[in-house]
């Protein structure tokens, strides 16, 4: 039942009629746990407060994808005015950008250029962008691209990698001579046998393979994860092999764990919570709630409440 349910909630992820009529009403139906606001501001302001707590921020301005090139330079605008915000504020907090909202459907050219204004801007600031990961069919473009970002920007710019996908591990090996700082995830995105782990304990198993190998080979590596088995895994793991807790971090979703999250840092372990923002916060939404079904429930009784 609760795979059904998962299923259902990736498919109506990409419903365009519901991302429409979810942005109709609103964060009010229990978005607002998981989304830090629509606007920047808003955004800045919740960074503030986990900087208060020890915590570091990424912001990350919610899409799924754009249609023209224009959308794709106001996207970046965002971005750029993003970097701006965190600057000015003086929040400890980097940016988190989706390369689909920045035109890589429509012109991988159009998006490096977009991308170069945005490191150009990062570069400037002494900041940093990390590049989401996406569904399968950009996988492969977003590596692609990162490498060529990474050979002119270096430590400015990031990736993302899933665990849940087979050709991880040889991605990771292809990108280990650019020492690259990577955020290593699970995945959440519906993908089919053919590419993608189905198995929570597979995925798990190479989870953990991932990022001791990237440990192991001198690089910087962002644990995005909220179980706690990996988490003790990966402390055990730094303890044993003499790897400095400045060359890791663990991460986390707004909204999810704050408790652990907090405990992290007292802890004195680099934490970073994933902050979105902006109104396209159905498809991040409706991820969110099929990675744990049970947060269903939380929603339900939001909606009813009012």
């Amino acid at each position: 039942m609760e795979n059904l349910l998962r299923n259902t909630l990736l498919i109506l992820s990409k419903n365009r009629l519901a991302n429409r009529a979810a942005r109709r009403y609103g964060l009010r139906f229990g978005a607002q746990r998981f989304v830090a606001g629509e606007s920047v501001s808003e955004a800045i302001e919740t960074a503030r407060r986990l900087n208060s707590h020890g915590i570091a921020a990424t912001l990350d301005h919610l899409g799924e994808c754009v249609q023209t090139a224009g959308e794709a330079e106001a996207s970046a605008e965002v971005c750029l005015h993003t970097l701006d915000a965190i600057y000015e504020s003086g929040v400890r907090s980097n940016l988190s950008l989706k390369l689909s909202q920045l035109g890589l459907d429509l012109s991988p050219d159009l998006c490096f250029g977009l991308m170069t204004r945005i490191l150009e801007r990062a570069e400037r600031y002494g900041n940093f962008v990390r590049i989401d990961m996406e569904d399968y069919a950009r996988n492969e473009p977003a590596i692609d691209m990162f490498i060529r970002l990474s050979e002119r920007f270096g430590p400015a710019v990031g990736l993302v990698l899933q665990a849940y996908l087979y050709k991880t591990a040889d991605d990771l090996k292809k990108l280990a001579r650019l020492a690259p700082n990577l955020r290593l995830v699970k995945g959440a995105y519906k993908e089919p046998p053919e590419v993608a782990y189905r198995d929570k304990a597979d995925v798990d198993r190479n989870f953990i393979r991932l990022i001791e190998t990237h440990l192991a080979n001198g690089h910087y590596a962002a644990v995005a994860t909220h179980d706690d088995a990996i988490i003790e895994h990966v402390i055990q793991f730094a303890r044993e092999r003499g790897i400095p807790r400045s060359q890791f971090e663990f991460q986390m979703l707004y909204g999810i764990r704050p408790q652990r999250q907090l405990d992290l840092a007292r802890e004195g372990y680099a934490m970073r919570v994933y902050v979105p923002f902006g109104n396209d916060w159905y498809g991040y939404f409706m991820r969110r709630l099929a990675e744990r079904p049970a947060n269903v429930g939380f929603v339900l009784k939001s909606m009813f409440k009012r």
